[in-house]
């Protein structure tokens, strides 16, 4: 590896450790729940790989296991990660030249990972594309590894999982609070709390984050349209002032 790569992986490694704290045992316990329900640990290695969707892949071992249809498999996936969908839409700036690797980012486009790439402060002038990439690919990696460890470990051992699956919103709340105290505006925080709790009490459980999502989304389109709008009645009143066409 180049000195320079090697750098900007090391960089990545320490950047991305608490998520590697987050995802090893939380893909342990995926492992686990996969093995018990009776399929080979290739299972967990495929869809760690290639769905790489935590809370899906749990959803996914009680949906195979109670027979559900592609059908099904798909429009529940759909549901649980359509948020991925304005996550994209924020980073179509810090991905417009990222070339080849561009459709890896978009699909290792995780929670804990868009945190740390709305965060994170480059080191130096280095490469920014390069050092995303790193940041997936290790994130990737952990959920991998804790994935298959999982899954062997459970064909020989039966351990209790319980309370296991809170390690990933305990690992996103992190980040966000990180997130929050590096961010110069404090109103997109005001309105995830805000679409929250009105979600929660307008509707179930199972649609809440759905509708959290639209809520905010819907909120702060408004309000950047209002704050645009002030600010060009203001670029249009002093244009009026010093007498500009």
């Amino acid at each position: 590896m180049e000195p320079e790569n090697k750098t900007l992986f090391l960089n990545a490694f320490k950047i991305t450790f608490p998520v590697l704290l987050g995802y090893i045992p939380l893909g342990v316990a995926f492992g686990f729940l996969i093995s018990g329900a009776g399929y080979h640990w290739s299972y967990a290695l495929l869809m760690s790989i290639f769905v790489y969707a935590g809370s899906v892949q749990f959803i996914a071992v009680a949906l195979l296991s109670a027979g559900a249809g592609l059908t099904e498999f798909l429009i529940i996936t759909l549901l649980i990660n359509l948020r991925h969908s304005f996550y994209g839409l924020s980073m179509l700036e810090k991905f417009s030249a990222a070339g080849k690797i561009k459709t890896y980012l978009i699909f290792a486009l995780t929670d804990e990972t868009y945190a740390l790439l709305t965060t994170t402060e480059l080191p130096g002038n280095v490469p920014k594309n390069k050092f995303y990439f790193f940041i997936a690919v290790l994130n990737h990696f952990y959920w991998i590894t804790g994935s298959m460890l999982g899954a062997v470990l459970g064909s020989v051992i039966d351990l209790d999982l319980e309370g296991m699956s809170f390690v990933l919103t305990a690992l996103f709340m992190v980040l966000t609070i990180e997130q929050y105290y590096h961010s110069s505006t404090r109103f997109p925080f005001i309105v995830a709390v805000l679409a929250g709790g009105i979600s929660l009490v307008l509707f179930s459980s199972e649609n809440m984050l759905l509708f959290s999502i639209l809520i905010g989304t819907i909120i702060l389109i408004v309000h950047e349209k209002i704050v645009q709008a002030k600010s060009f009645s203001m670029s249009a009143a002093d244009k009026d002032q010093k007498g500009w066409p």
